[in-house]
């Protein structure tokens, strides 16, 4: 029997186990943070159990022109309660996870792992040093939040986004230092939450490593609801004095409120793991080098996740894991393919996108046609009072196969998987245009979209 063992229990490491334990293999998880790792425990799941209280905010502030009424004070976010369910919800999840792995009999270690060559895996625990002969082994270590020399979290008012979930009240005024995903994302809930926020990009945009069309509407739409952004304002350090934090800049200014949140990126759990005497390969960035199968420069060590740096997403890790161990145990695989994989920012409106992006095209990397198709004429926005968002569809010239495609809208995570479908699947415009759609339906716009793109002959290429 082969013999797996894993290093590190998120998405990457417990979907191998699982897959491992069906292909015959036994499987040894080690792990010291806790089964769903951070995605489960202080990322993903946390922050998008915040998020949805927030969503609800968010309808019940713009319900106005619905007819709903309701007086200033009548509706508040005790927002201790609200975590109190988000770490509750998370452990579940922990549990759950634990569980089913067990059940298909997975070996569960509790401890920190380390190589000692790539045949052998040391994990200390809390009894001492046990040492497993692999077959094959999986690093799926994670990552961890980066913080800047001159502004160390504190865990009280100035936080990473790990830390955020002990907050006993909601902050009077929130600093989010960075406009990336997770920095908007926060930004975005707390602001509908009632918190006033100031979010500090370092560009010239938020979410610049965005659809710059999607990330344009997110922008207008935050300034709109009375968000503060400070454009091309890069962090220089973040200072305590008391119930205050100042956030100074690299050109001299200052920004103060009570709390301060650092979302400057992520730092990858390499150290420390042996990788080096395995002959396990890294980068500058210290992030582990694979290949699309998920195989490492050591033969029969594989990685996975956010200590890879490919697209640090849980659902690529989750397929990373899966796939070293479809690789490793002789089951039919196929490389990582990540033109294919969606993606979703959990803003207020929601950016959801797949394969192609807009930045492509204008390069001159990629040669497609498209058409952005706003969501204010769909009959169902109207019925919601919705006036943000549109659908974006990348498309080949002349054959109309889909290649891509951009969704603003609330719940554009669900709207995106019938275009994610359609790249996997290379399905064309006039199939997807030729589909029954509700109506009706925010979906209808999808469909209208591709409609859009039929006559190719007159359409103009996005140069």
């Amino acid at each position: 029997m082969t013999h797996v063992v894993i290093v590190g229990g998120g998405p990457g490491g417990y979907e191998a186990a699982l897959v491992g334990a069906q292909l015959g293999g036994r499987v040894t998880l080690i792990d010291s943070e806790g089964i769903g790792g951070a995605s489960v425990l202080t990322d993903c799941v946390p922050s998008k159990t915040l998020i949805a209280t927030a969503e609800v905010m968010t309808e019940v502030k713009e319900s106005g022109e619905l007819g709903i009424r309701y007086g200033p004070d009548e509706v508040q976010v005790d927002l201790g309660a609200v975590n109190k369910r988000v770490l509750a919800l998370a452990s579940q999840q922990s549990t759950d996870i634990a569980d089913r792995l067990r059940r298909d009999g997975v070996e569960i270690v509790v401890g920190s792992g380390r190589l000692d060559g790539p045949e052998r895996v040391i994990a200390e625990t809390v009894e001492g040093f046990r040492a497993f002969d692999a077959d094959v082994v999986l690093i799926a270590t994670g990552a961890h939040p980066r913080v800047l020399p001159d502004a160390v979290p504190d865990g009280d008012r100035i936080l990473t986004w790990t830390q955020l979930y002990e907050l006993p009240e909601l902050p009077q005024k929130l600093i989010v230092v960075g406009s990336g995903v997770t920095g908007a994302e926060f930004a975005s809930a707390y602001h509908a939450l009632g918190a006033e926020v100031v979010l500090v990009s370092s560009r010239d945009r938020v979410l610049p490593g965005e659809d710059a069309d999607a990330a344009r509407v997110l922008e207008e739409v935050l300034t709109r609801r009375g968000m503060q952004v400070m454009p091309k304002s890069r962090a220089a350090a973040v200072t305590r004095d008391g119930d205050l934090v100042t956030v100074t800049l690299t050109d001299g200014r200052t920004v103060t409120g009570s709390h301060c949140l650092l979302a400057v990126g992520s730092i990858p759990n390499t150290e420390g793991l042996g990788l080096e005497k395995a002959g396990v390969q890294t980068d500058d960035r210290g992030f582990v080098v694979v290949d699309k199968v998920s195989r490492t420069t050591a033969r029969g060590v594989y990685a996975a996740g956010d200590c890879t740096g490919v697209l640090m997403l849980a659902s690529v890790a989750a397929m990373q894991g899966r796939i070293a161990m479809w690789h490793s145990l002789g089951d039919a695989v196929s490389p990582l393919d990540l033109a294919t994989v969606s993606s979703n920012v959990f803003t207020a409106p929601e950016i959801a996108t797949v394969g192609v992006s807009q930045q492509q095209v204008d390069s001159g990397d990629f040669t497609a046609v498209s058409v952005l198709l706003p969501l204010e004429g769909n009959a169902r926005a109207k019925m919601q009072g919705l006036h943000d968002g549109f659908v974006k569809i990348f498309c080949l010239p002349m054959t109309g196969i889909i290649v891509g495609g951009v969704v603003v809208a609330p719940r554009a995570s669900e709207l995106i998987f019938p275009l994610t479908v359609a790249v996997a699947q290379r399905i064309t415009v006039d199939q997807l245009a030729k589909d029954f759609t509700v109506y009706p339906s925010l979906s209808g716009s999808v469909s209208e979209a591709a409609r859009r793109l039929h006559s190719h002959a007159t359409m103009i290429t996005t140069p």
